[in-house]
């Protein structure tokens, strides 16, 4: 019985080292997507007047942005990133939700437990599937083993079966938590790449002013461009706040499902099985 979680275990590990690759190859390929958005097409010539890509006037928005200098497509890079993790990381809760409703699972489960039908139950586990449906499966598992178990008494059974729901849950929810930390990483760091960009900005346009003299016109024009990071930044930010706060939402609740649950199973085990 010691060796049972190991098949468990290993697909977890598989999960992660798939997550992990997939965080290593997309950090990269969004700073070059954006690379080459900003070189090749928000540097194109038909976005400033004359055609000049460094000395005309920016025509569009595009144009805008190009003049916001080198940083712009790291930045651009940061909104990617919080927009393909966003996807990645619905599509894995999604997963781990299950088939159905977590609450119309929940209940279907304690109704079966309230009746005694064990089978049913795990029945219901496999319609669902998921990691809510995985962890509460390996209790009721552990709750049919238990029943025949004979060396035991009662309380060292019910410790068993938690014990089981605790271990089943600490495999499933890392997988669920992966790349959350990119996103909360991204919160501070789009800011502050954003802000420096700016200040880059504003050195360089007050250099320029002071070289040839004051020329508000010219002043008014690099400032504007020097705050296209700072609204590139905040766009990062806002958008990686509410993500992650969706995403941490999302894990509250199958944890709580799974507690809820869990309690059910321990509880019910404890109930019907108190004077045997």
């Amino acid at each position: 019985m010691a060796n049972a979680p190991t098949k468990p275990t290993t697909v977890k590990n598989e999960s992660s080292s798939a997550s992990g690759m997939f965080a290593t190859l997309t950090v990269p390929l969004c700073i070059l997507v954006t690379a080459l958005i900003f070189f090749f097409i928000l540097a194109h010539p038909s976005h400033f007047k004359g055609g000049d890509v460094e000395a005309g006037e920016p025509v569009d928005l595009f144009g805008i942005v190009y003049r916001g200098g080198y940083l712009i497509p790291v930045t651009m890079g940061f909104v990617l990133m919080v927009i393909v993790f966003s996807i990645e990381r619905f599509i894995v809760i999604g997963k781990a939700s299950g088939t159905a409703s977590i609450d119309a699972f929940v209940k279907k489960i304690q109704a079966n437990l309230n009746s005694g039908n064990i089978d049913a139950a795990t029945a219901e586990c496999d319609k669902q599937k998921g990691s809510v449906a995985n962890v509460i499966k390996s209790g009721l598992k552990k709750y049919k083993e238990m029943e025949a178990e004979q060396t035991l008494n009662v309380d060292q059974k019910t410790m068993a079966i938690q014990k089981d729901i605790e271990e089943a849950t600490a495999l499933e929810m890392p997988m669920l938590e992966q790349n959350l930390t990119i996103i909360a990483t991204l919160v501070s760091i789009g800011t502050l790449t954003g802000l420096l960009g700016t200040v880059i900005g504003m050195i360089k346009a007050f250099h320029e002013l002071a070289g040839s003299g004051a020329n508000t016109a010219a002043l008014s024009a690099a400032i504007s461009e020097a705050l296209v990071n700072t609204a590139l930044g905040i766009g990062t930010s806002a958008i990686a706040i509410v993500m992650y706060n969706v995403f941490t939402s999302k894990i509250d609740s199958l944890t709580y499902a799974i507690d809820e649950t869990g309690f059910s199973i321990v509880s019910t085990f404890a109930a019907t099985h108190k004077n045997k």
